[in-house]
């Protein structure tokens, strides 16, 4: 059925004539309203997953996706035939080990910094993106060159006042041999390179040495402090952790996945994107309820019309649809409106951003939050989809009771009361 008589009258009814305008600005705002509120939530859920992704891919660039650490001690000597055991399961990708520890950090002009130093191959080093793409003065082709070479956390270096091609000396406050404490252990290394990854606790307290110039400074001898695992899907890190913990069964053994590390992180984001689309949905719902009173004023200023109309023939079907089509073409309207603006302004998001900052003219956020002026839109279809369909229901199930109204309506007692 085409429904031509009622498209054509529900036109009619939102058109602005004299004396009816105030009921068409009303019905104009609605649509207005809905197509904001679905574009704001698509855009705003679209940031959230940039922010999430791009939080995500800076914590495990840093660290193994999953990590195996000896529950006592500090020391994990036979290591080599437990990475063979764990580089055997399909979903692991690459096997690190590492030397991780504490020390005291002096630099330049009896400056000091407490620091957490890592010792890994210059081979995995390079191969940690976050540190390629991050890194602001030096070469990582120096790293490992020498044995006594480091790359630090740009904000740790202006603390220790140092630069590319300076020395700076680590202390190991406590060296222990043989059960008596002896006097601090210090070594110098060269500065051959800064990274800013844009989280200040990791650029402020971290630096990177070569694997073996750590294991002699911790004292270590051949041993390691963890193995480093990275997969292939590091968002599904679950499975692998269970078959990690298969594979060390029975050993004294901790083994901890990137989730469980950063779990209040994660997790903090995760409320916040729940809570945005919350509040985002509410918007919805205010224009949606606008809907509902703007209708019910075009029912109530319609009356005469509608009693005129039943009385010609029309039957409460026809009314009723006249007033769903109405209605349907305010808020779908509005939705499809909201729909193409948010999903435009959430796929060139990158470019209007660029055009913000430069008219701006000065930094939006602090240098420890420089980051979040780089952040990437990702469009989850799925979740594109979700809201126009929440925005179509919600502009559907608002035109229902003021339609049922307008075909309820005695057409005797309108026309006698007109």
């Amino acid at each position: 059925m085409s429904f031509a008589f009622e498209r054509r009258v529900a036109l009619r009814y939102l058109r602005a004539r004299k004396g009816e305008r105030f009921v068409s600005v009303t019905a104009l705002f609605s649509l207005i309203g809905i197509a904001l509120g679905v574009a704001a939530l698509i855009v705003v859920m679209a940031v959230m997953n940039g922010f999430r992704q791009d939080l995500v891919a800076r914590i495990i660039g840093l660290n193994g996706h999953l990590t195996v650490q000896p529950e006592t001690g500090r020391a994990l000597p036979d290591y080599a035939a437990l990475a063979i055991r764990l580089a055997a399961i399909p979903s692991v990708r690459q096997v690190v080990p590492a030397v991780e520890g504490q020390v005291l950090l002096t630099g330049q002009g009896n400056s000091a910094a407490a620091g957490l130093v890592r010792g890994i191959a210059p081979a995995d080093l390079a191969g940690r993106e976050v540190i390629a793409w991050g890194l602001r003065r030096g070469d990582l082709a120096g790293f490992g060159a020498a044995p006594d070479t480091a790359v630090l956390g740009f904000r740790l270096a202006q603390r220790l006042n140092l630069r590319v091609g300076d020395r700076l000396t680590l202390v190991l406050p406590q060296a222990r041999a043989g059960g008596i404490f002896q006097a601090p252990k210090q070594r110098g290394f060269e500065v051959v390179g800064l990274f800013d990854t844009g989280m200040a606790e990791v650029d402020g307290r971290q630096l990177f040495i070569p694997l073996a110039a750590a294991q002699e400074f911790f004292g270590l001898g051949e041993a390691v402090t963890q193995l480093e695992l990275f997969v292939g899907d590091p968002t599904a890190v679950a499975p692998v952790t269970a078959a990690v913990r298969a594979v060390v069964a029975g050993q004294p053994l901790r083994v901890a996945d990137w989730q469980g590390r950063n779990s209040k992180i994660y997790a903090a984001v995760v409320v916040e994107r729940n809570v945005m689309f919350l509040i985002l949905t509410l918007i919805i719902l205010v224009a949606a309820f606008n809907i509902v009173s703007s209708l019910t004023m075009l029912v109530k200023d319609k009356g005469r019309d509608i009693a005129i109309l039943r009385t010609m023939g029309a039957g409460q079907g026809a009314i009723l649809r006249i007033f769903l089509l109405a209605g349907a073409l305010v808020g779908c309207g509005g939705t499809l409106i909201g729909f193409a603006l948010g999903l435009g302004i959430a796929t060139n998001f990158v470019t209007l951003r660029g055009w913000l900052l430069a008219l701006e003219g000065t930094p939006l956020f602090s240098p420890e939050l420089l980051y979040l002026t780089q952040l990437p839109s990702v469009v989850n279809p799925r979740e594109v989809v979700t809201v126009l369909v929440m925005g179509l229901l919600l502009s559907l199930a608002a035109t229902l009771y003021p339609s049922w109204r307008a075909a309820r309506i005695d057409p005797i007692r309108a026309l006698r009361d007109a």
